[in-house]
Parts: C-alpha cells; structure tokens; sequence
C-alpha cells in the first residue's frame, strides 16, 4: 500500500512541475515575443498617453529596483521580509506588472495591456508553487509572513 500510496505522490508532484514549467515556458515565450513586437510599436510622444506611461513605467521601475535592492540585502537564511517585501511578498513580479501596463498605456498598444493581464495571471500559478517552496524552507516564519502580508501590493490577503 505504501508503495502504491508513493507512485501516487510522485506522479502528483510530477504534474505539478509540469504545470509549473509550462507557466514558466509560455512566460519566456511571450516575453520574448513582446519585446519583439515592442521594436514596431510606435511610442505616442506628446500625447497624454504617453505622459500618463511614462509616470506607471517609472512607478513600476522604482518597485523593481527597491525590491532588488531589498532582496540583495537580506540574509541568505531567512526570508525576505524587510522593505518592500513588508508591503507584498512578490514585489518583483508586481513591478514587471506595473511597466508592462505604463509600456502599454505609452504606446496605446492593447497588445502590451493584454501580455500585462496573462502575465500576471500565469506568475499567480507561479507564486503558490514559489510560496509552498518557502514555506518548506523557512517553515513557520514564512506563514507568519503570508499571513500578514499581501500577495502583491493593494490586493488583499484571500
């Protein structure tokens, strides 16, 4: 029984790599192909548009480099909790977020504010795999963590 009971687990664990790096996959792929596509869309200089992006872009670019900064700093053997990371537990990808929707709004480009909603919906996937891999390294720290911060910055907790 114990051994049909592991087959079971593994062939679990399997499946949830497998979705796991076909999240990761379809990311690379379509990160590559908007960075593709961003060489022929024009930018509205001069327009409302593009000051109105240019402000989010810039908002997002701050997140990025403070959360970098936060995370650069942080000891090896605990988890990130300090800064921004008090704020949000995946600021990071939060920031990614926030440039692709100032890009998006800049270039009026309703491809880039489409990539902007399925990427932050395929890097949701990624953070339960991401925050079940913490929570095994620092245990019960890290579901301190969860529990009283949000999972990006001004969505509340579920």
């Amino acid at each position: 029984m114990a051994d049909f009971r592991f087959g079971i687990e593994s062939m679990q664990i399997v499946n949830r790599k497998s979705k796991i790096y076909g999240c990761v996959n379809i990311l690379e792929l379509m990160t590559y192909a908007v960075m593709i596509y961003s060489i022929f869309v024009p930018l509205r200089l001069g327009t409302i548009w593009s000051y109105v992006g240019l402000i989010v872009f810039l908002w997002g670019a701050t997140i990025y480099t403070i959360a970098i900064v936060n995370f650069a700093t942080a000891p090896l053997d605990k988890p990130v909790t300090k800064g921004i990371y008090g704020i949000s537990r995946h600021p990071i990808h939060f920031s990614y977020f926030v440039m692709y929707i100032g890009i998006g709004i800049a270039c009026a480009s309703w491809i880039f504010l489409l990539f902007s909603i399925i990427y932050i919906i395929l890097q949701d996937i990624l953070h339960s795999a991401e925050e079940r891999f913490c929570l095994e390294k620092y245990g019960d720290a890290y579901r301190e963590y969860m529990n009283k911060t949000w999972r990006y910055i001004g969505v509340p907790k579920r």
